[in-house]
């Protein structure tokens, strides 16, 4: 493994001016499209949330980890907790894959619109059960700042392909989207889960790609992560910056963009010491139909196409922690 400048950051401060026409943001964009093509991964800094609000998040996660076990499971799936009529969101032991996880979708569904839209992604859990006023303010609060940074992101991409950034609507509509805040909460794992085949390296979480458009990540100063060089198969720490978000591609996007932007392999290293990061996936709406000429001709559709609810089913087979 290689150490050296791998990951490049990008300072995005002007995207969050919502003037994606100016000459820097234009600059900026064509940092995102070089990065998106060559590694499928970046950090970026100036995106607009605070330190102090990631502080908190990361605080309120590392609250609820350290919480009983049965003020845990109030939330999980009916696969942990029978009481329970949710399947994909909530809490999960770290007796699967060896970490422990908290999955929450978009805290603007309330239980009479998962009830009415009746899909399997949408489905509402009540933070109360674990969670104080105070905490789920800080939860909903980073939600919606991460959406919006990661839409920004994708209209950037539509601009690449000089298009209306408009069309993201297309793409996703907030209540329907799949997007999910997950927290990875890493606690003293006695053993790996697995032993790279590529390099003999233990792992902490497995050699994998994601499945959404981008995921947006907050780690925390013990690091971890590593990414895989397309070319040459040797892999790099992404470095640790408090005040940056690393950013990958996924294989929706790489769908969509005909593979311009692949997703990337990463990994996270086997580490005794506890350590907890926290993902955005930033996932379309789950009927939206994954048109391949999308970003390249607006005249084309597909009726056949693949939704992407499918899509992700087809994506979560390989996670042991969605086999449920």
């Amino acid at each position: 493994m290689i150490k050296s400048r791998f990951i490049p950051t990008i300072n995005v401060s002007p995207l969050t001016k919502k003037n994606l026409n100016s000459k820097k943001v234009n600059n900026i964009i064509k940092q995102i499209e070089v990065a998106c093509i060559n590694i499928g991964f970046f950090q970026i800094t100036g995106h607009g949330i605070s330190l102090k609000k990631i502080k908190n998040l990361c605080k309120v996660g590392n609250n609820f980890f350290k919480s009983t076990y049965k003020n845990k499971t109030k939330l999980a799936p009916k696969k942990w907790n029978k009481n329970n009529k949710n399947v994909y969101r909530g809490y999960f032991p770290n007796d699967i894959n060896g970490k422990e996880g908290l999955d929450i979708g978009d805290l603007r569904v309330t239980k009479n619109f998962s009830n009415k839209i009746k899909n399997q992604y949408i489905e509402y859990i009540d933070l109360k059960k674990s969670f104080n006023k105070k905490d789920i303010v800080i939860l909903s609060d980073y939600f919606d700042r991460v959406y919006n940074l990661s839409e920004i992101l994708f209209k950037c991409i539509i601009k690449i392909y000089k298009k209306d950034p408009s069309l993201s609507r297309v793409v996703f509509s907030r209540l329907k989207t799949l997007s999910t805040l997950r927290f990875n909460y890493y606690s003293n794992q006695s053993k790996p889960i697995e032993i790279s085949k590529q390099d003999g390296v233990a792992l902490g979480c497995e050699t994998h790609v994601d499945s959404g458009i981008f995921t947006v990540l907050y780690q925390d100063k013990r690091g971890g992560l590593q990414v895989q060089n397309r070319k040459n198969k040797k892999w790099y720490n992404v470095p640790f910056n408090k005040n940056a978000l690393v950013v990958n591609t996924g294989r929706a996007l790489e769908f969509l963009s005909k593979s311009k932007f692949k997703a990337t392999n990463h990994r996270v290293l086997w580490n005794r010491k506890e350590r907890m990061s926290v993902p955005f996936f930033f996932e379309p709406s789950f009927d939206f139909k994954m048109n391949k000429d999308l970003l390249t001709n607006k005249n084309s559709k597909q009726d056949n196409a693949e939704i992407y609810e499918k899509f992700l089913n087809n994506s979560l087979k390989k996670f042991i922690e969605y086999q449920r």
